[in-house]
């Protein structure tokens, strides 16, 4: 059943956001030099599912109908495969990677951010992943697969993903064609007084790379290139975009229910946001719009990764079948209010055709356009020859300098 547009707020509030296998199990290496202790090799085959599955996610990526009893996606698994789920929920994507780090600790997977997952993967935190023995992996976006590929190798299996609008109340706000209107409010609407103290945007270092979309164009002479990869220089340059606009900014949200309430109580005008917003926005019948920007937009994906240390392999591919699956994926996107990685949520009459088109489920042509997230390092576009761009806690350091002193 679908939930209702008020009924989607409350999810939100809580947010920050099986099949038969085969035989004999993981082999288990002995860990050198390279390798965390007791990290285990990419599986070959699977055998029977050891009854117990320890998983680490941000509030609200898993539902097992705690939140409300139609929502339940835990359940199910655990009776069809009997594997108990033990679940750690997080509070931030640093306490995330946190404890994906901690030697004592035995995780069997995580749902994984963009800005986590390629520090787990950089430093040898998670396990590739055998697509052989995930059913349904050919069938999720291949622009998706392919963000955790890394020679060669597969390090997780997508699980929900969206985009990030600008987004702006159509009675106070002309449209706006650039991230300029966002970026640059003295000389745009918040010059005159319309929109100064009544823009809002994420509160997340990811953030930045909007303000370098915006600089791309306005400086070309910065030479940027991948937004989620700066150079000093360019990260500095995007760090000053930030600390002018804080004036005007009336929040910086974490909780996608804090957007929802800025538009519906009239606090904003414009902003950064997703399309669950819009979608919840304009279904309460909210005068509120998001568009691309020239520049183009980012995005951002979640995927389900295997812990360098996992306990129960066997249980864990289970996992990463159901939750591939088209019935599972189809409850994660309407509790959640985010697209999923596998289209054929929208087959049949899974998910109703105006949430798959207001998500661009299935879009190729809108994917394409998407620059999707990954975590910032010093190897720039993923040249280890090249070490002159800036890493994650330094992308961290300057959104606090820009937004929060």
């Amino acid at each position: 059943m679908r939930l209702n547009a008020t009924a989607r707020v409350k999810v939100w509030s809580a947010l920050v956001a099986a099949t038969a296998l085969g035989t004999a199990g993981l082999v288990a290496c002995s860990g050198g030099d390279e390798e965390p202790r007791g990290v285990t090799q990419v599986a070959s085959t699977l055998g029977p599912g050891e009854g117990m599955l320890n998983l680490v996610t941000l509030p609200g990526s898993i539902e097992s109908g705690s939140s409300d009893p139609r929502v339940d996606w835990v359940t199910p698994f655990e009776e069809r495969t009997g594997c108990k789920i033990g679940l750690k929920t997080v509070q931030t994507p640093e306490e995330m990677a946190g404890l994906m780090r901690d030697g004592n600790r035995r995780y069997d997977g995580v749902a994984a951010p963009p800005e986590v997952a390629g520090q787990l993967i950089a430093e040898g935190q998670v396990t590739p992943v055998n697509t052989d023995l995930v059913d349904g992996f050919k069938k999720l976006e291949p622009e998706l697969r392919g963000l955790l590929r890394r020679d060669g190798r597969q390090y997780g299996v997508p699980y929900v993903w969206g985009s990030n609008l600008l987004v702006y109340d159509t009675r106070a706000v002309p449209p706006p064609a650039s991230w300029a209107a966002l970026f640059d409010p003295e000389a745009g609407a918040a010059a005159t007084g319309r929109t100064s103290g009544k823009l809002i945007m994420r509160d997340s270092p990811l953030a930045i790379a909007e303000a370098a979309l915006y600089l791309k164009g306005k400086r070309p002479k910065l030479k940027i290139r991948d937004p989620y990869s700066l150079t000093p220089e360019q990260l500095k340059a995007a760090g000053r975009v930030l600390a002018v606009q804080r004036p005007h900014v009336e929040e910086y949200w974490e909780r996608p229910a804090d957007a929802v309430s800025a538009f519906a109580g009239g606090r904003a005008m414009l902003g950064q946001a997703w399309p669950y917003h819009v979608d919840v926005l304009t279904r309460a019948s909210r005068p509120v719009q998001g568009v691309v920007p020239s520049e183009g937009v980012t995005g951002w994906m979640d995927a389900w990764m295997i812990g360098a240390r996992v306990e129960h392999p066997n249980c864990m591919y289970q996992w990463l079948q159901w939750t591939a699956s088209p019935d599972v994926q189809q409850q994660v996107a309407e509790w959640t209010g985010v697209a999923p990685a596998n289209p054929q949520a929208c087959s049949g009459d899974r998910l109703k055709p105006g949430f798959c088109g207001a998500y661009h489920v299935g879009d190729r042509d809108y994917l394409d356009k998407v620059i999707f997230a990954h975590a910032p390092t010093r190897d720039c576009d993923g040249d280890s020859d090249k070490n002159d761009c800036t890493d994650y806690a330094q992308w961290r350091r300057t959104w606090i300098e820009s937004t929060k002193l």
